[in-house]
Parts: C-alpha cells; structure tokens; sequence
C-alpha cells in the first residue's frame, strides 16, 4: 500500500493509472476509521480496480464552535485498517492542503440549506470544497460515500453533476452497531451514560417506519411520535427530526404520498469539556407506497 502526501504526487499516480486503463475508486474520510468506513472501501472494491482512501481532517467543515480540536487522529490505526482491508493507496495531506490561505468555494446553495445546513452554516460549503480538491487530486472514476451523511450525499451527487465531473458517486448503506447505532467517528466522544442512550435514534426511525407501514400518512401525527421516542433519552437535545423528499430535500407533503426521508439530528453529552455536546445523525427513507421501492439514486 502506498502513503502519498503531496498533491502533484498524486495526480502524477493518477495519470499513470488511467493511461493503463485501469479504473480508480475513492474513498474520502477524516480518519478514525472503523466498520462503516471500511464497507465503503468494499463498495469502491466492487466498482474500480484500484481503491484509494483519503485521510484528512477538512477544517473547513467544522463551525467555530465545533469539535475540530477533539477529532480523533489515530494516523498509524487507520493505514493499519487500510492495508488490512486491501486498499492500494492512502492520501494523506496535511494542512498545506489549503496552502497560502483559501479563497475560492464551491457551494451548492438550495440542497444545503435545511436540515445539517441549517444548524451548521458554512459546513457544506466546506465539505463541497474539499471533496472538488480531492476529485482533481485522484481523478478517480467513482467516488463512495455512506448514506448515513444523507444530505451531503445528495449534495456531492449535484455538484458532481453540475460541475461536469467524470466521478459516479456512490451510495453505500449505514453501517450499525449491535444496538443500533450508526457507526460513527463521534461515538467515541460520547459520555459512558449518553452513548447509553444513543439507541433512541434508530428507535425512532423504527416507530415511523412501523407506523407508514402500518397506514399512517400524516406528517405531524408521525413526528410526534417520533419526537415523543427521541424524548425518551432525557440526555438528548434534539435539533432537528424531519420528514423531506428524498430528491431535492423539500419539506413532505402533510399527507405522504411515496418515499420520504425521515432525518434526524440529536446533541449528547460529551465525554470531555463541561457542556460539550456530540452531535448524531441518522435518517431513513419510509415508503408510504411500494416498501418493495429502493432508494432513489
């Protein structure tokens, strides 16, 4: 397994790897790898000859008020999982990524401003940023990303459309813990008691489902009760449960009439910093029509 760290390395790798015909799949992360980062590297294995992974903590995603300082960085752990897992090369920038400061953006402006965006301003422009620098870094063919980050899928999938990019991005399913939870780098930062109650997000997701397919088809009676479910974990603060469109984000229609994306976004005790909270996400697509219809791409 390769370690590159300069960007011109890189690309120089790319353009040696695309003249010989081969296809490259790229697997961007911050790090602190576990399970679900590693499905992403299968799925990128499914799809291109050689599978490549990104490790590097984008400052630009984190508000001032974010965890950015307390992101784990365990380097030597996660090219350890990556060479376990058969991945052929790992990028590694360090901050003179965004060398001699930084002033061109790109922004896909309507798909991030609820949900995520909402809360956290400036996010998605960073993360849109950084993954445009990391598609002209590898210049891979497909690029895999977890359905877990819902809206920063639909957001990467738009820009790469709107931009031209020869890149498929691609959707792979959450990968959960045995109780439940969404795996995830923050999971760690929790505190022993909230990550006790961390199941109450995917319990939540479970009562909508259970209700749309029981029959139930209004929009407030189904976020009551899932709010009613997320109150159960007295440790939780809930920023946002949501039912939108899947295909552009919209709000759902009072009555739901086909699939419908139930997202949720709850803050929990840190383990560390009096008042510092970890942020979870998790989400669901319901189908209030054909439950047999898959996910729309």
């Amino acid at each position: 397994m390769q370690v590159i760290e300069e960007t011109r390395r890189l690309q120089e790798r790319a353009d040696r790897v695309r003249g010989e015909g081969r296809t490259i799949g790229l697997v961007p992360t911050m790090g602190a790898l576990h399970e679900g980062h590693l499905s992403l590297v299968d799925a990128a294995r499914s799809k291109a000859d050689e599978v490549w992974v990104t490790i590097f903590v984008n400052p630009t995603q984190f508000g001032p008020d974010e965890d950015l300082d307390r992101y784990p960085r365990p380097r030597d752990a996660d090219l350890r999982l990556c060479r376990a897992r058969g991945v052929d090369l790992v990028f590694a920038p360090d901050a003179s990524f965004y060398a001699g400061g930084h002033e061109t953006w790109v922004d896909v402006a309507d798909l991030t401003r609820p949900l995520c965006g909402a809360g956290r301003p400036g996010h998605f422009r960073g993360v849109t940023t950084v993954v445009t620098k990391l598609f002209l870094a590898a210049k891979p063919h497909v690029a895999v990303f977890g359905e877990k980050d819902f809206q920063q899928l639909a957001a990467l999938r738009r820009m790469a459309r709107d931009l031209n990019f020869d890149v498929e991005v691609v959707g792979a399913p959450i990968v959960r813990e045995p109780d439940g939870v969404a795996l995830s780098s923050r999971n760690l930062l929790l505190r022993s008691d909230a990550r006790a109650q961390a199941p109450a997000l995917v319990r939540s997701l479970d009562v909508a489902e259970r209700l749309v397919r029981d029959g139930m088809r209004s929009r407030e009676e189904i976020l009551a009760r899932v709010r009613a479910e997320l109150a159960r974990a007295d440790l939780g603060c809930v920023e946002y449960a949501e039912l939108r469109e899947p295909e552009g984000l919209a709000p759902a229609p009072d009555l739901l009439s086909g699939p419908t994306l139930l997202a949720l976004a709850v803050h929990f005790p840190a383990s560390a910093g009096e008042g510092a909270t970890v942020r979870l996400i998790d989400n669901r697509v319901l189908y209030a029509t054909n439950p047999s219809q898959e996910t729309p791409r």
